[in-house]
């Protein structure tokens, strides 16, 4: 709550702190004894407030007034004149107001008000805070330019991840109903149990996972629902090894990373007949690690064109926008396998 309340009012207290810090130093030196003289406080007091009063004045004025009209009509050269006569008016004021307040001390203290060091030292003095106080609205404009930046970027961010997951989703439709249709043509007895797991995935893919992120159960049970589709697409006797080691049951993750991969292994990993196919699927995780690894044979019959699809480089950008530096993956092969592994700090 107080961490909020700084961060949402974070430049009104940085221009309340120089105020008074200012107004502290002032009022220091101002009070100082001077050769032995007694300092009157109530007249040190008044001429430190009259001090930031006349400050803050033209430092406002400049910050609220002139600043706006330079930056939006460009017009510089009124702008210095205008900021020249305001400074001039102001600190004509300041030293009038000082000479009202110390008109009761020694001669000597009195005329040096009238003289052209004390003018020069309080123009000076107020060209100094004006600019300082004109850097912190340049500061206040960088915050807010700083602010809609990272919003536009997340929307961009939140908008190509909805579209790459909705180019996902299909890329599985399509492959789950050629494995459908296959079963279908073969008059598979194993059809209507496809269907079912087919609606249970449909479900989880349209109820659940279009949130930004879902349970680690939620993805693995996923991943074997489409294990268990492919096991029935195949023989029976089809090498399939899935092995998972480690608690994920408080661990979420992005939707629909892990599908992908296994997606690849069957497609470009099998062949009609299953003759020297095997597919190995290994999920562990340690804390909050988790390592993914993916390991098929390679199909000889798949052409170099057909290697890679839209689903492995949606994944991959996901990864990037979800996981930027907390990712790794690594994706090796040789001439009779194909590897894929991935680790993600969630």
């Amino acid at each position: 709550m107080i961490a909020q309340f700084f961060r949402k009012n974070r430049l009104f207290l940085l221009h309340l702190v120089f105020w008074c810090v200012y107004f502290s130093f002032f009022f220091y030196i101002v009070s100082w004894p001077k050769r032995g003289v007694e300092p009157n406080y109530l007249r040190s007091f008044l001429d430190a407030i009259m001090q930031v009063s006349t400050m803050a004045t033209i430092s406002y004025f400049n910050y609220f007034i002139l600043l706006p009209i330079v930056l939006k009509e460009k017009k510089t050269g009124k702008y210095i004149l205008a900021l020249i006569v305001s400074l001039a008016v102001i600190v004509s004021i300041q030293i009038w107001l000082k000479r009202m307040i110390y008109m009761e001390v020694s001669e000597r203290a009195f005329s040096f008000l009238f003289s052209s060091k004390f003018i020069i030292q309080h123009a000076f003095s107020a060209v100094v805070i004006v600019t300082f106080v004109s850097l912190l609205r340049f500061l206040k404009d960088w915050f807010e330019l700083d602010a809609k930046r990272k919003e536009i970027e997340n929307e961009k961010l939140a908008t190509e991840l909805r579209f790459l997951k909705d180019q996902i989703n299909p890329h599985f439709l399509f492959n789950t109903l050629n494995n459908l249709y296959y079963l279908a043509h073969t008059n598979s007895p194993n059809t209507k149990e496809v269907i079912s797991k087919l609606s249970q995935m449909m479900r989880y893919m349209i109820y659940e996972a279009n949130n930004e992120l879902v349970p680690v159960s939620k993805e693995i049970e996923y991943i074997k629902n489409y294990i268990d589709l492919e096991k029935l697409r195949l023989e029976d006797d089809f090498p399939l090894e899935l092995s998972i080691e480690g608690d994920f049951s408080t661990l979420r993750i992005a939707p629909l990373i892990f599908i992908t991969f296994l997606e690849n292994a069957f497609k470009h990993g099998t062949t009609h007949s299953n003759e020297g196919s095997w597919v190995k699927v290994k999920f562990k995780f340690e804390g909050k690690h988790c390592y993914y690894e993916v390991t098929n044979s390679k199909n000889e019959n798949i052409k170099e064109g057909e290697k890679s699809g839209i689903g492995l480089k949606n994944t991959m950008r996901r990864l990037n926008l979800s996981y930027e530096n907390q990712h790794t993956l690594d994706i090796l092969e040789d001439d009779k396998t194909y590897q894929v592994k991935l680790d993600i700090d969630l």
